[in-house]
């Protein structure tokens, strides 16, 4: 009988457990939900598919770890602290007013849901240099581009090649990957920095836009 009695305990115990679990990830997803219509939307839109008038990149269905990671940089001043990066120190303000790491868990959860569109390509380039130009960074991002979480190096087969552009530029010019306890960014600022000039960097964006 007494064994009868701990099967039916245990079985209770799982239901519960189950039961709580389920519920602290309805309320993660509200919380995500939220949080970013409230700190998030008014730059990237309710959709996460971004605003370039504003300088900010479409983010919807970035892989949450990624995005918690660059959440956590904002947050702690390793990312937009230059002074000549406008974007990043809007982006880091915004980032500070999430008040615990649970609500940036979240957020990044909540724009890892969203179904990503990807805007048409406006950078012009030569997509044939820049897949040669590519060939030094799919070794951390991959051939097509897709991102590896062990290297740290995101998805960039959907992302906005003004964006990028931007981004490499930002690399290029200190303005990104300097910070003491940026490890990745500088790994990337070290590729960025192989690249000669501007047409080559514009290269290689237009080669990432064939991979969409």
């Amino acid at each position: 009988m007494w064994k009868l009695r701990i099967l039916a305990v245990s079985a209770l115990l799982l239901v519960v457990s189950a039961t709580s679990c389920r519920r602290k990830a309805a309320d993660d997803s509200s919380l995500g939900r939220q949080t970013y219509n409230e700190r998030c939307a008014s730059c990237h839109g309710a959709e996460g598919l971004g605003s370039k008038a504003l300088g900010a990149p479409a983010i919807a269905g970035l892989d949450s770890w990624y995005v918690g990671a660059q959440l956590g940089k904002f947050r702690r001043g390793v990312r937009g602290s230059h002074p000549e990066d406008a974007e990043g120190a809007r982006m880091a303000a915004a980032a500070r007013g999430l008040e615990s790491n649970r609500e940036s868990a979240a957020v990044a959860e909540h724009v890892a849901q969203l179904p990503p569109t990807p805007a048409p390509a406006v950078i012009e380039g030569d997509t044939s240099r820049g897949q040669r130009w590519w060939g030094r960074c799919a070794g951390c991002h991959g051939p097509g581009a897709g991102g590896n979480p062990v290297s740290r190096a995101p998805p960039l087969n959907g992302s906005d090649d003004w964006y990028l552009r931007k981004q490499l530029g930002k690399f290029r010019q200190g303005m990104r990957g300097t910070h003491p306890d940026d490890t990745s960014g500088a790994i990337m600022r070290s590729v960025a920095l192989t690249l000669p000039d501007d047409q080559a960097m514009n290269d290689v964006v237009a080669y990432l836009a064939t991979l969409r």
